[in-house]
């Protein structure tokens, strides 16, 4: 007879329905989180995020179902393992960019979450997973827009530069200095398709310091006018 005893029993022990609603939460709460991922086009999507957290989910129903039937002493050995042995997936999405920016730490980090917040959904640790999975939610979500919006307002800035020959640079410099920005660092790259030795074309990844009164998009609009100037964007 259904009582909230005999639902806390079914939610709290090893059973057929604690085990369908923990995995069925585990591969719930980590998609949602990975279709944000492939919303964003990152390399682990909805299926990654929601296998890395049912299996982390499973290994600590297998712990439970050990420690409970098996008399095992370590309840939390199989856990551990996983936190640590998760980094083989995460290490496989960071990756440099052609612009030698690190990409996938959050990718990285997001799968790392859905296997701790899978251990805790395995362990019938209700609270702590939901309250992980919204938080997770607003940090991959709501917080990027944030940080965007706060990136977009500061005054430093890198952009990618392209241009005809190596002495354009110079040029670039000298226009960025008369609207009062400061060229902090300058690194000279291969130009993207560079076809070799009788290829002229050069490349520079530039990091600027803008004045108070300049946009972002007001920057890239100026420095854009410089002759030889092949092609400009912000990284």
């Amino acid at each position: 007879m259904f009582s909230w005893t005999w639902l806390q029993t079914q939610l709290t022990e090893v059973t057929m329905i604690s085990t369908f609603i923990r995995l069925f939460l585990a591969v719930l709460f980590g998609g949602t989180i990975g279709m944000e991922r492939r919303y964003r086009r990152r390399a682990a999507g909805m299926r990654t995020h929601a296998l890395v957290c049912m299996g982390a989910a499973l290994v600590m129903l297998t712990n439970q179902y050990i420690f409970t039937f098996l008399g095992a002493s370590d309840p939390t050995r199989l856990g551990a393992q996983v936190i640590s042995g998760i980094g083989f997936l995460g290490v496989g999405t960071i990756v440099v960019d052609r612009y030698r920016q690190v990409r996938g730490l959050t990718t990285a980090a997001g799968l790392w979450s859905c296997a701790c917040m899978g251990l805790a959904l395995g362990i019938g640790f209700y609270t702590g997973a939901i309250c992980a999975w919204l938080f997770i939610l607003i940090t991959i979500s709501a917080l990027n827009k944030l940080e965007t919006t706060v990136l977009g307002k500061s005054r430093g800035m890198v952009i990618y530069a392209e241009f005809q020959v190596y002495s354009d640079i110079n040029r670039l410099v000298a226009l960025a200095g008369e609207d009062g920005i400061v060229v902090i660092r300058l690194e000279v790259i291969e130009p993207h398709g560079y076809s070799g030795e009788e290829d002229t074309r050069s490349a520079a990844i530039i990091t600027l310091t803008l004045p108070k009164n300049l946009a972002h998009a007001d920057a890239i609009k100026r420095l854009g006018a410089c002759p030889g100037l092949l092609a400009l964007e912000e990284i």
